[in-house]
């Protein structure tokens, strides 16, 4: 994991030189101005073939706007290790990112960016779309992180019994955990949904909304999806609370949401307090 936080700060006061530790008195000023305000620790988990060091910017822009906070980015199956099966990428994450919340009493934010599907076609070349669910909804395919949440709209019932992750995830078929995880998912306080039309990788754009499409493939936005409606997880009551935004960005290619500042100042920085 990468991490850099005001314990580490002043762990390095105590044992610096005193021309160095000059130097950090400004950057441990900050620690205990986010001390004051209370900014909450920030978790980054990177998505497919990324890595940490692909959110240096990121990083950045929070500690330029929210002085202090502990930034950590989970520095976990990076690049094609992000190709493990989902349900195992979900216990290591678990397992770095556990220490960290014991820690904060007032909770943490997560920052999360882009497992999406669309990758498939580069690693299934000879096939179209319209084939993938003869790979994905297999028990080989679902020892792909890609196919655990490939979702075809054309093949609903292959995909409601043959997904281990996302079909089960949203409760789209009966599991014995789909009371406890929406307990769960309802302990969300603010949950900011970051999409836009120029994407050029998530498709539907709309999903990065729970939009999704019909079997006709037009876009059925959120708020009309039957798992909204019904409240299978959550969203619904989340939107009830006031607790769930949509922020929409035109322009932002898929590979730039993380580095881009208007993104950040749009729809992250107010949040990150």
């Amino acid at each position: 994991m990468e991490g850099f936080g005001c314990a580490s700060l002043r762990m390095r006061r105590r044992r610096s030189s005193s021309g160095a530790a000059g130097l950090l008195w400004p950057l441990l000023g900050a620690c205990l101005w986010a001390s004051v305000v209370g900014y909450k620790p920030v978790i980054i988990v990177h998505g497919l073939f990324d890595s940490s060091g692909d959110f240096i910017n990121l990083q950045r822009f929070i500690n330029e706007s929210h002085p202090g906070t502990n930034v950590t980015v989970i520095d976990l199956f990076d690049r094609g290790a992000s190709l493990e099966p989902m349900w195992k990428q979900v216990e290591g994450f678990k397992a770095a990112i556990y220490p960290i919340m014991q820690n904060a009493a007032d909770g943490v934010h997560f920052i999360c960016y882009s497992q999406d599907t669309d990758y498939l076609k580069y690693l299934f070349p000879q096939f179209v779309k319209s084939n993938l669910y003869h790979v994905c909804y297999t028990a080989l395919g679902q020892m792909i992180s890609i196919c655990n949440y490939w979702n075809d709209p054309h093949h609903r019932d292959l995909y409601v019994n043959s997904s281990d992750y996302l079909a089960l995830l949203n409760s789209e078929r009966p599991n014995p955990n789909s009371t406890e995880w929406k307990k769960n998912f309802l302990k969300i306080k603010k949950l900011v949904l970051i999409g836009g039309p120029d994407d050029g990788v998530i498709t539907p754009w709309q999903s990065s909304q729970f939009g999704f499409y019909d079997d006709n493939e037009t876009v059925v936005e959120m708020q009309h999806q039957d798992l909204y409606l019904r409240d299978v997880f959550g969203l619904k009551t989340l939107a009830a609370r006031g607790d769930l935004i949509l922020c929409s960005v035109p322009g932002v290619q898929h590979i730039w949401w993380h580095s881009n500042k208007t993104v950040f100042h749009t729809c992250m920085e107010k949040w990150l307090v």
